[in-house]
């Protein structure tokens, strides 16, 4: 293993681990000692600063390095842009109408219905994250490229388990009756209770993200692929 490869390992390392840890384990210390505004501070100093160490670490590697398997088949582009069609479409969902955000009163959340995406997953945003990495890692399957996509869908997963833990012991019953009509796994029959208005507006971003990938990194994807 050279030493940029390294380097990219632990700052993928770093990255995740330190959301985990300021997320969970130690907010309440660090909130009690820094004060709302201290801990956000910090918080974003030391997200941003391990975020930047891991991409340009990733740049270092360079696009060297045998795949792990061949990544260039059309079933694996096909399913590739499926989920990141779904995984664009559940995030854009999550931002609006949440349920179950720290702000709401426990009675109302205890009455929410799932829809929309939220009949998907009660995490769509999270599992939007790892759908976009896991379509990364199916077609590019370089080393680096692994490296930084499993942290991302990592930090994202993870992170979405122990937001349910720490959400059952603040909310109880009102958890309950919120967690019992969700998943925290995505249930594909869920898709369908998306409105045609958001899966529209979703391909349209699909297609303007994948059009600028094309330009950015001068590979063809999505549905771009096909037609240009």
């Amino acid at each position: 293993m050279d030493q940029a490869f390294s380097w990219l390992l632990t700052g993928a390392m770093a990255f995740v681990g330190s959301h985990l840890l300021m997320s969970h384990p130690w907010r309440a210390g660090l909130l009690a000692r820094l004060g709302e505004k201290g801990f956000m501070g910090l918080y974003s100093m030391v997200s941003f600063a391990t975020l930047g160490w891991t991409i340009a670490a990733f740049r270092s590697v360079g696009p060297g390095g045998a795949p792990l398997w061949d990544g260039t088949g059309e079933a694996l582009w096909i399913i590739a842009s499926l989920l990141s069609l779904i995984g664009i479409t559940l995030l854009l969902g999550s931002l609006h109408g949440n349920p179950a955000m720290p702000q709401v009163p426990g009675e109302k959340i205890a009455a929410a219905r799932a829809s929309g995406v939220f009949a998907v997953t009660r995490h769509p945003m999270m599992w939007g994250i790892a759908l976009w990495a896991l379509a990364h890692v199916l077609v590019a399957p370089a080393p680096r490229v692994i490296v930084l996509m499993v942290a991302m869908g990592a930090l994202a997963l993870i992170g979405a388990r122990l937001q349910d833990g720490k959400k059952a012991l603040l909310l109880g019953a009102a958890w309950e009756s919120w967690s019992g009509q969700t998943s925290y796994w995505p249930r594909l029959a869920g898709l369908g209770r998306i409105s045609p208005l958001l899966w529209g507006i979703g391909i349209v971003v699909w297609l303007g993200a994948t059009f600028g990938h094309v330009h950015a990194n001068h590979v063809l994807a999505g549905v771009w692929r096909w037609v240009l």
